[in-house]
């Protein structure tokens, strides 16, 4: 059995007394000092730390409450098995497992298999795929396991993810490894907010800017370094703001790395000349990371668990629910940190690879906070376009917000409040830098540069394509698909099973989306033939389509929503069926 991969923040457990108090308790009086030594390629753990690491065909998780303190300040957080994030749950392709969850708190609970292919009554989304679980009781997750692979698990109810309920999932292959490496550590990033997301949300509610600490000023006008007086006048009248680029900021999260922040500096261990496999997932509630050790190129081998072809780049952006395995090679016993910076620059997290304990790489200043540009709108490259002159022809300005005047473009859009905009030119961005890389001076990961390491089973031609629309009124913080929200009785997506069909994501807003499909996976159309990565996560930048290639071979109800937690509570969630094919031979 497993004993220890990585180490994680260890939490002051909170036990529930008489009195409905929570008492503190230290699971780990050195956390702050702790390191992993990591999993080695042959199998042996080792650690001086005390991390959990689950195995075998039984596993126990408890959902629970606990207080979690991160720079000196505590907050209530929910957790599985009393910690933050939870235990890495290590299987086996081709294993049967039972993963026996108990509910111990107040209300409704669930655990969904991020990524991992299983029927969907074993999923866990409440209301689709099974009525949740419920306070008290224990829930048995019964299924094969199918793939191998970096994963992870999260709760689907409320908003718990948020308050900490998530962790790992590492399968390993059934024969030999397509990747080679020494030593491996999982990374999981995280934002943590002391406020209850539920709080969160009245406030954007409110003031959709809230949170927004990093608006354009004064000083920045006279300056020169940002948008000039014209711009800011045209960007206004449009009620749009480039520096809206994520809803809940540095200024309100901490940014984690297996549950530190940068003051506690998670750190890992290697052996100079090691190759050390990184296993790194966005558990984020809402914050895409820019991910790079500086001074350290990485080479990605493997996106949302499947292999890709190598590819060595300097950084990559990682949306939420994304997985990324990478392969680096530190040759000097130095420290190399570990930087996850928000896309919009407002905050980062500095974890530390070292070849010894005690060892702190350098905190990096945060760099220049990105502006959103007409691109962004779905616009194209209309940096010269005059606006007075025509230019935006088709487009209806009055009212203050963009709508097209046309909507045979996008007939299945219901136009109404909740979407202010539609895209006039949406385009295929896979290609481009991700938001806030657009002028770094080093090599930066594009989807284009993944190619799936075996070829494609199916290689089909669609039998017809779907656009869906990923619509919003940000300005009164309405998210949807089509312009219908969840709760306005949006209809499920259907599909026959073993049908193949395009699906293209149309983003019509000024923020990137996460978009996850649960139990399938789909090819990203990269113009690779054959070879178009594998993932069950896309990140839809702004402005921008994305398609992808689904051959809808689950049956059964399946969630599909964006991955930024309040997006999908507000509206941006669907539901996709897919039935036998009652008139096939």
């Amino acid at each position: 059995m497993i004993t220890s991969a990585f180490n994680r923040r260890a939490l002051l457990q909170g036990v529930t007394l008489a009195s409905s108090s929570v008492a503190l308790t230290s699971l780990f009086p050195a956390w702050a000092h702790s390191g992993s030594m990591g999993m080695m390629s042959h199998g042996v753990s080792g650690s001086n730390g005390v991390s959990e690491v689950l195995s075998g065909n039984t596993i126990a998780l408890t959902i629970g409450e606990a207080l979690f303190n991160v720079g000196g300040k505590s907050g209530h957080a929910i957790t599985v098995n009393g910690t933050l994030p939870g235990p890495i749950i290590r299987l086996k392709e081709g294993q049967k497992v039972r993963l026996a969850v108990t509910n111990t708190l107040k209300e409704d609970s669930s655990i969904h298999w991020h990524g991992v292919l299983v029927p969907f009554q074993m999923d866990g989304v409440p209301g689709v795929s099974f009525p949740g679980i419920k306070p008290g009781q224990t829930y048995n997750y019964d299924f094969d396991v199918k793939q191998s692979g970096t994963y992870w698990y999260h709760s689907h109810s409320g908003m718990q993810e948020a308050m900490g309920q998530y962790g790992a999932i590492v399968i390993d292959p059934i024969g030999v490894d397509h990747v080679a490496y020494d030593r491996e550590h999982v990374i999981v990033l995280s934002d943590w907010s002391f406020m209850h997301p539920m709080e969160q949300l009245r406030r954007l509610k409110a003031i959709s800017g809230y949170f927004n600490q990093n608006q354009q000023t004064l000083s920045s006008l006279l300056s020169g370094k940002d948008q000039s007086a014209k711009e800011r006048m045209m960007w206004s009248s449009m009620r749009m703001d480039p520096t809206d680029i994520t809803d809940v900021n540095g200024s309100f999260y901490r940014y984690l790395i297996n549950g530190h922040g940068s003051e506690e500096n998670w750190t890992g261990l290697f052996k100079p000349g090691e190759r050390v496999r990184l296993r790194i997932i966005n558990a984020s509630a809402m914050t895409n990371f820019n991910v790079r050790l500086p001074g350290l190129p990485m080479t990605v081998v493997a996106a949302d668990g499947q292999h890709v072809q190598p590819i060595e780049t300097d950084e990559f952006q990682i949306g939420i629910a994304e997985t990324y395995d990478v392969i680096v090679q530190p040759k000097t016993d130095t420290a190399y940190a570990v930087i996850a910076e928000s896309i919009d620059r407002s905050g980062q997290c500095r974890g530390t690879l070292a070849p010894r304990m005690g060892v702190a790489a350098a905190i990096p200043t945060i760099r220049e906070r990105p502006l959103l540009t007409m691109k962004d709108m779905g616009m194209g490259d209309m940096k010269n376009m005059d606006m007075s002159h025509g230019d935006m022809k088709g487009m209806d300005m009055s009212g203050g917000s963009m709508k097209m005047l046309d909507p045979s473009v996008a007939p299945q859009v219901k136009m109404g409040p909740g979407v202010a905009t539609l895209a006039p030119m949406p385009m295929d961005r896979t290609a481009e830098r991700p938001t806030g890389l657009e002028k770094v001076d080093h090599r930066v990961l594009t989807y284009k540069d993944l190619k799936s390491l075996v070829a494609n089973t199916d290689t089909r031609v669609p039998s017809r394509e779907l656009d869906l629309h990923l619509t919003a009124n940000m300005e009164r913080y309405m998210w949807s698909f089509d312009g219908v929200k969840f709760s306005e009785g949006a209809a499920p997506i259907a599909f026959r099973q073993n049908e193949r069909v395009r699906l293209n994501f149309i983003n019509d807003t000024m923020m990137p989306h996460p978009i996850h499909l649960h139990g399938h996976f789909f090819e990203l159309v990269t113009g690779t033939a054959n070879h178009h990565p594998v993932k069950h996560t896309v990140n839809v930048l702004p402005g921008g389509k994305v398609s992808v290639d689904l051959t809808a071979n689950a049956l059964g109800d399946w969630a599909f929503h964006c991955h930024m937690m309040l997006h999908m509570a507000t509206g941006m969630f669907r539901i996709v069926t897919v039935r036998k094919d009652e008139d096939a031979a």
